[in-house]
C-alpha cells in the first residue's frame, strides 16, 4: 500500500471519483454501443497507473485485465436490456460463439507473453481502425448480404475473440462494424455484441488473473492482473448506467450512433499512441 500511501487525501478522492465516473461512461457507451465499455476503461486505467507510478512492465497488462473483470457484469446487465428489446439476435450469437471462444483462450495464452508496449500498439491500433471505417464507411456499403458459412464466420468470431481479449474490450468494438459491413441491423449489431461481451470477458479475465499470479511490482490489491480498486469503483457504477445506454440506442439515428461510436474510438486511439511516443 506505499504506493498510495504516497499521496494526499485530496489526491486518492480525486483517483476514486476519476474510477466512477469512468464506470459511468462505460456504463453508458456498453448499453449504447454494445462495447462492453472497455474501450473507456483500458486507457483509463492505463493513465491512472501511470499517474501513480506504476512500473511499465505491467500497467496495461492490469488495465486490460481489470477492464475485461469489470466488463463481466455490465454486458450481463447490457444484454438483457437489449434482449427485452429484441435486438439481441440469439441465431447470429450461437453462429458467432464457438469462435470467439477459441480467439478468447489464444487471446488469453499470447496476453501471458506479450509485453506492456505490445498490448498498448494492439489497442491504439485496432481504436484507429474501426474508427476510420466507422468515420468513412458509405452509407448501404456491405461486404455481402449475410455472414459467410461456417468456416468465414468461424475465422471472423476468432479474430472478434481473441484481439478484443488482447485489448481488454468487450466484444462490441470489432462485432458491431463487422457485423454491420455483413448487412446486420445497427441496433441488433449493438445487442449482440453487448452479449458477446460475457463470452468474451470472463475467460478473458480468468486468463488475465491467471498470468499474472506472483508477478512483481502490480499496483496495491490486485489479483492476478485484475486490480479489485479499479473493480470495486468502476462496476457498480456501470452497471447501473448500462440500461439507460441500452434505452438510448433505441432512441438515436443508426447514422448517428456510427459517428458517435468512430469519434469515441478515434480519441482513445490518439491518446494511446501519443503515451507510446511519449
Amino acid at each position: 500500500m506505499a504506493i498510495l500511501s504516497d499521496h494526499s487525501i485530496g489526491w486518492l478522492l480525486a483517483l476514486a471519483l476519476s474510477l466512477v465516473t469512468t464506470g459511468i461512461i462505460a456504463g453508458i457507451m456498453a448499453g449504447l454501443l454494445g462495447v462492453g465499455g472497455g474501450i473507456v476503461i483500458v486507457p483509463v486505467l492505463y493513465h491512472l497507473f501511470t499517474l501513480l507510478g506504476i512500473d511499465e512492465a505491467v500497467r496495461m497488462h492490469v488495465a486490460v485485465g481489470t477492464s475485461l473483470a469489470t466488463i463481466i457484469p455490465t454486458s450481463i446487465m447490457s444484454s438483457r436490456s437489449h434482449f427485452k428489446r429484441g435486438s439481441l439476435d440469439t441465431a447470429l450469437l450461437k453462429q458467432l460463439i464457438p469462435g470467439v471462444i477459441v480467439g478468447v483462450i489464444l487471446g488469453a495464452i499470447l496476453s501471458g507473453y506479450a509485453s506492456g508496449v505490445e498490448l498498448t500498439a494492439v489497442f491504439a491500433t485496432i481504436a484507429l481502425l474501426v474508427a476510420l471505417n466507422m468515420a468513412f464507411k458509405k452509407d448501404g456499403f456491405s461486404i455481402r448480404d449475410g455472414l459467410p458459412g461456417p468456416i468465414g464466420t468461424g475465422i471472423i468470431a476468432f479474430f472478434i475473440g481473441g484481439i478484443s481479449t488482447l485489448m481488454g474490450i468487450g466484444g462490441g468494438t470489432l462485432s458491431v462494424p463487422v457485423l454491420s459491413a455483413f448487412k446486420t441491423p445497427m441496433i441488433r449489431a449493438v445487442g449482440t455484441g453487448a452479449a458477446l461481451g460475457l463470452v468474451i470477458s470472463l475467460p478473458g479475465a480468468i486468463g488475465f488473473l491467471i498470468n499474472g499470479m506472483g508477478v512483481e511490482n502490480r499496483p496495491p490489491l490486485s489479483v492476478g492482473y485484475v486490480n479489485l480498486i479499479g473493480l470495486a469503483l468502476i462496476v457498480p457504477a456501470t452497471m447501473f448506467m448500462a440500461p439507460k445506454g441500452a434505452r438510448l440506442a433505441h432512441a438515436i439515428n443508426a447514422k448517428r450512433l456510427r459517428q458517435l461510436f468512430a469519434l469515441f474510438l478515434l480519441i482513445t486511439s490518439i491518446r494511446m499512441f501519443y503515451g507510446l511516443i511519449y
